[in-house]
């Protein structure tokens, strides 16, 4: 390679000085446009520097003359937001929450509210649709609840929990472990599976079912009901539907006797504000299992403990 610079006779322009095997380097200028593009960019570069945060440091970065910061702007676009939805979010916490189906449109903003907190707080457990896991967690869009669907049952449910030891008001009930606790022996065991099985038309009368049904009778109609319709003031779940949380099969009613699961849920009355509470009580109600508030005198007959939202078995 012979570096001889000169000017190109075909193009008029100067040459690098480089050859490769006959072929020259043309030492073309770059186009102004470029030139002043790059410079521009450069100008650019040290005045964001200097007015917004740019160099990184050891605990913090540079400020910047402006004070701007990302973190700063999104506290001043959530505070708009906040201001924007407290005239809604008062008349939601204003009205009573058995009041709110009267009024669709405060039902429909908290409904909305109450979705995306559930996308926050409960999916992990009840699923992104409240179809809830079988054999862990309840479905929240059946008919089927422990302690009442009804919004203000709802609104106990998930102020107070299920199973809180340190929560005065949770929800509270306990399943005898049939078995293991000795009370009843595997057959009679095999027995209150049948007719459990018989009355929610799994299978057909049988002597067992027979002898079960007078076990049942001792010892799980006080909570179940004579019918095994369930009892909502100690929360037991009804056992004549198709609807279970841990199974209806042999195995899995035998296992439950022997050893009751007893689910807990926790109480959200200390983590969120009462009007988040409020909203998620009307998102899981309009999930399709809510039901209408009790009439006056069924309130005033129900346990101390009220109602909640624990859709099962």
């Amino acid at each position: 390679m012979a570096e001889d610079k000169r000017i190109d006779e075909v193009t008029g322009t100067a040459t690098s000085g480089h050859e490769w095997d006959g072929i020259e380097e043309l030492d073309t200028p770059m186009p102004r446009w470029w030139l002043w593009s790059l410079f521009a960019t450069i100008i650019w570069g040290i005045v964001y520097v200097i007015l917004y945060p740019a160099w990184p440091m050891i605990r913090s970065a540079t400020e910047g003359t402006l004070g701007w910061s990302s973190r700063g702007q999104l506290e001043k676009e959530l505070a708009a937001e906040t201001r924007r939805r407290a005239p809604i979010v008062d008349a939601i916490a204003a009205t009573p929450i058995a009041e709110l189906p009267a009024r669709p449109d405060l039902m429909q903003a908290a409904t909305q509210g109450g979705g995306a907190a559930f996308r926050v707080h409960c999916v992990q457990c009840h699923g992104a649709g409240g179809a809830g896991v079988k054999n862990l967690y309840p479905s929240l869009t059946d008919d089927d609840w422990l302690w009442g669907g009804d919004l203000a049952a709802i609104h106990y449910t998930i102020t107070n929990g299920i199973r809180n030891p340190d929560v005065a008001a949770t929800r509270t009930s306990q399943m005898p472990a049939f078995g293991r606790d000795g009370i009843l022996d595997a057959r009679q065991i095999a027995d209150v599976v049948s007719h459990v099985r018989v009355i929610s038309r799994q299978e057909k009368p049988s002597a067992s079912s027979a002898r079960g049904a007078a076990l049942f009778s001792a010892n799980c109609a006080v909570c179940h009901g004579v019918g095994g319709e369930g009892g909502r003031s100690v929360g037991a779940p009804r056992l004549t539907d198709a609807i279970w949380l841990y199974g209806g099969d042999r195995a899995s009613l035998t296992a439950t006797i022997n050893h009751p699961r007893n689910g807990v849920m926790p109480h959200w009355g200390e983590r969120l504000d009462p009007v988040t509470i409020k909203m998620l009580a009307a998102y899981v109600y309009s999930l399709g299992g809510g039901e209408k508030a009790p009439a006056p005198a069924a309130v005033a007959a129900a346990a101390p403990k009220g109602q909640g939202a624990d859709g099962q078995p």
